[in-house]
């Protein structure tokens, strides 16, 4: 039983940073396991209306990767990946765009009505919201850069913040599925953490928070003891190259860095098991996961 006292000091030391971001905006990656356990789903749907209720403008942004290759599997598709990104054909988009706009996208606006915000589905067809082109996969090999081609992915080329700013000015929760759409009206599955980070970008974000299924970033991934709490981009960067981060994880670190060097304030890499990881992040002094920064120093 926590005493009264843990509770108010709890209370008192969020106050602060209740204070301190109060009309700023956020945008967070929801996805991982987070959005597959119906506990943590309702605490991360929790998390987001308390911070509507009390001022700050969050922006989500889901993935839907397990979702996608569930959907996949069950018509005889297999997944793969390079570098975090999933190999997408014509077929592949197509169920892509409908897993994501279709059905996980209105399962979240659902649940954040339920709860007492005010959500509206988006995906980035609508008023092209996210306008991309074909990108290549990143590779490297003894510390070099090799593109491999993996088909209709998408690298987002503009992003149209206007009805993202239309909707926050009337006290809507944008809920973004990351799809693209390309010149000539074709489809791009678009890593969610890229989307994210652009975004953040676009719109002038103070914070851009990942959800994912670790507690963060560690210089070795085996080795526990390497956890980072706060991560300087420049040395982000250096890990990517030398493969000292890889997999999924690469392209949440790279949209921290997209979106520092585009002016987001914060980035944050939560893990998005622990109940209610989005307030522990946001609201308290040590946090739980890792801050990629453009210098040191946690808030």
């Amino acid at each position: 039983m926590i005493s009264i006292d843990q509770k108010t000091a709890v209370l008192a030391e969020a106050l602060p940073y209740m204070q301190k971001f109060a009309g700023k905006t956020f945008v967070i990656k929801y996805g991982g396991n987070a959005m597959l356990n119906d506990e943590l789903k309702k605490n991360v749907i929790q998390d987001i209306v308390l911070m509507k209720c009390i001022g700050i403008n969050p922006i989500v942004v889901h993935g839907g990767g397990p979702e996608i290759t569930g959907m996949l599997k069950q018509v005889g598709k297999q997944s793969h990946f390079v570098a975090g990104l999933r190999v997408t054909d014509a077929e592949t988009a197509t169920i892509a765009e409908m897993v994501l706009a279709g059905k996980i996208n209105t399962e979240i606006v659902s649940l954040i009505n339920q709860y007492g915000g005010r959500a509206v589905g988006l995906n980035g067809k609508d008023s092209d919201l996210i306008v991309a082109k074909q990108t290549m996969a990143t590779v490297y090999e003894n510390g070099q850069p090799k593109e491999v081609d993996i088909g209709f992915v998408g690298d987002v080329t503009k992003i149209n913040a206007d009805i993202i700013r239309i909707l926050l000015s009337h006290n809507y929760i944008p809920v973004i599925a990351p799809t693209g759409v390309g010149l000539k009206g074709e489809t791009y599955n678009i890593n969610a953490d890229y989307v994210a980070g652009e975004i953040a970008a676009a719109v002038g974000a103070a914070k851009l928070v990942l959800l994912t299924d670790v507690e963060g970033i560690y210089r070795d991934y085996h080795d526990k003891s390497t956890f980072v709490s706060t991560l300087p981009y420049s040395e982000a960067q250096e890990m990517v190259k030398k493969g000292s981060i890889d997999g999924g994880m690469i392209p949440k670190v790279e949209a921290c860095i997209r979106a520092l060097a585009s002016g987001v304030e914060k980035t944050h890499i939560i893990d998005g098991r622990q109940a209610h990881s989005l307030m522990l992040e946001v609201f308290t002094a040590t946090g739980i996961g890792t801050e990629v920064v453009k210098e040191s120093g946690r808030g």
